[in-house]
């Protein structure tokens, strides 16, 4: 595999030097993130009732809910493979975000909802192609500061922006009640976030060197764990209603006022960053095991954002963006305990694959099953989410067994 080109390798920082490199190296991408959830989160919290004034039906939000997230996870297969196998961790990231930071602002120009569908899943798209060699070269750093920790706090960032974000959205359906206006508005953070990752590239052009400890050499077929990891994880994300369905929910069912919703959805962004926090250090401490009681938690939110009135239904909210942002960053910080650093690529995208197909499925039935019948989308989706607790349980005795043997 080769290594970042374009400069001469130069001797990694030792000691309390490397940490502190590693730890600027994580919240400048937590920054980059922000600015990046600031764009296309502040889109996804109003997506949903914008496709539904331009016609769509909820089978056809599922559906492109489920689609953009198969794309926006499978494809990580492909460009985590290529990240391995070239080391061009840095141009595949700025490409992604290109097309990503591109396609929230032309949101604005959609006339029909299958033209606001295409932009949606394109958005989709670009996070596949930037994820996963981003994640490596955060992999890379987050092993001097604690992978959980690393990754929580560049989850923490990434939210924030997802916090504010929906309350730009929000401001602007407020005041003018125009969802085009508030789409273009969000071309100002897409700015930012391509200069500043820009300026991430220049800073630290080989994100090899963040990890201290030599690179694992064994590139043997993926552990065990890791399998059954994936597997919990797929049901997690069979379970999770995409917030495009639930935000159609509450424009049908009149629950919860348009402007109310990417404020909503702001809340959820703000929980899951704080548990991101909270959870990605109990990770480091304690293991996958903490993923049980978020799961049963998390699990609460189809019954309250389905069935609840605004109250019960922000709650439910509150406890949908704890179980995402929990699950997404603990996962970024798991796999890389499990495999070795060269296969580090190639398992992002393998899971994130996976992940994706289980999203896209879960998310297509609970649209057809929305048009048919609101209580079976709350018993598909809290079934689904608790057998995920089956695989947590092996993971963690697997993992306790290897520690002692």
């Amino acid at each position: 595999m080769r290594q970042e080109t374009g400069h001469r390798a130069a001797a990694p920082a030792t000691g309390n030097a490397a940490v502190a490199r590693a730890f600027r190296f994580v919240v400048l991408i937590g920054i980059v993130s922000f600015f990046a959830d600031m764009t296309y989160e502040g889109a996804r919290g109003i997506v949903g009732p914008y496709l539904a004034i331009l016609g769509a039906s909820a089978t056809a939000v599922g559906i492109i809910a489920g689609l953009g997230e198969l794309l926006g996870y499978g494809l990580r297969m492909v460009s985590g493979r290529l990240a391995d196998e070239t080391g061009e961790y840095w141009p595949i990231t700025l490409l992604g975000y290109a097309v990503q930071m591109a396609s929230v602002p032309l949101l604005a120009l959609a006339g029909r909802w299958e033209v606001a569908a295409a932009l949606i899943v394109t958005e989709r798209i670009g996070k596949a192609i930037r994820n996963p060699p981003r994640d490596v070269m955060l992999s890379y750093a987050t092993k001097q500061i604690g992978h959980g920790w690393g990754f929580g706090l560049h989850e923490a960032l990434d939210q924030a922006g997802a916090l504010v974000g929906p309350l730009v959205a929000a401001a602007v359906l407020y005041g003018r009640g125009q969802y085009r206006l508030a789409f273009a508005i969000l071309l100002v953070p897409a700015i930012l976030t391509f200069l500043l990752i820009v300026t991430a590239r220049l800073l630290y052009p080989r994100p090899r060197e963040l990890e201290a400890a030599p690179p694992d050499v064994d590139t043997s077929g993926l552990p065990a764990v890791y399998w059954l990891y994936l597997a919990g994880a797929a049901l997690v994300a069979a379970g999770f209603a995409d917030f495009s369905l639930v935000s159609y929910h509450f424009e049908k069912a009149a629950t919860v006022q348009s402007p109310w919703i990417p404020i909503f959805y702001a809340v959820a962004m703000a929980t899951s960053g704080a548990g991101s926090l909270v959870f990605g250090r109990a990770f480091d401490r304690f293991g996958i095991v903490v993923l049980i009681p978020l799961t049963i938690a998390s699990a609460l939110f189809a019954p309250l954002v389905f069935l609840g009135g605004f109250g019960l239904a922000l709650v439910g909210t509150a406890l949908w963006g704890l179980g995402m942002g929990v699950h997404e960053s603990i996962m970024a910080a798991a796999v890389a305990t499990m495999v070795p650093a060269q296969r580090r690529g190639s398992a992002y995208g393998i899971f994130n694959t996976g992940y994706g197909i289980a999203w896209f499925v879960g998310s297509a039935l609970m649209g057809i099953l929305y048009d048919a019948s609101i209580p079976a989308v709350i018993i598909f989706s809290v079934v689904i989410e608790l057998s995920a607790i089956i695989f947590f349980l092996l993971v963690s005795q697997r993992q306790r067994a290897g520690a002692t043997t």
